[in-house]
């Protein structure tokens, strides 16, 4: 059974501040050591481009590929960014269209930041499926499960920027 829900939206409070969420998701030095890792690459402006790249871990594995790419539609750093998104994994998700990814980066007065993600996955459930964490496995190791989607995603984020080490550490 898949979640077919076309727009998701998923809430975390960092203790942390606004210009370090943004690195966070946007900067490679960071994307490696949270959620599924990868190397992010922005070119953060209208219509840029971006793309995660597989760390040394995939590219052992055979993996070798971007893991996911698509286009800057809005950047306003820290506050916003705008993307469309599309992984590029498996050929069920690469047959999907993209879709429109939103994080919001609110500065708080009493939790840090507050970090606001809206995935639009309409017409792509395989997409959706995924990033709802429909095949999450919490009996899995590390590096067993990929299927905690966003929730997992920004679980770990929270805790690489709160405490330097992330879930699985």
């Amino acid at each position: 059974m898949s979640d077919t829900t076309t727009v998701q939206v998923n809430r975390v409070y960092i203790k942390a501040t606004p210009q370090a969420v943004w690195d966070a998701i946007t900067k490679p030095e960071w994307t490696a050591k949270y959620g599924y890792t990868g190397l992010a690459d922005f070119d953060l402006k209208r219509g840029g481009k971006h793309r995660t790249k597989p760390t040394q871990e995939f590219i052992d594995s055979g993996f070798t590929s971007d893991l996911l790419d698509g286009e800057v539609l809005e950047a306003d750093p820290p506050r916003k960014l705008v993307i469309t998104w599309k992984l590029q994994m498996d050929p069920s998700l690469v047959a999907e269209p993209y879709t429109t990814l939103t994080y919001d980066i609110e500065e708080t007065q009493t939790a840090g930041t507050r970090l606001t993600v809206t995935h639009d996955v309409t017409g792509a459930p395989n997409h959706a499926a995924l990033v709802s964490g429909v095949h999450e496995d919490i009996n899995a190791g590390p590096g067993e499960n990929a299927g905690g989607g966003w929730a997992w995603v920004l679980s770990d984020l929270k805790s690489v920027l709160e405490t330097g080490k992330n879930l699985t550490a």
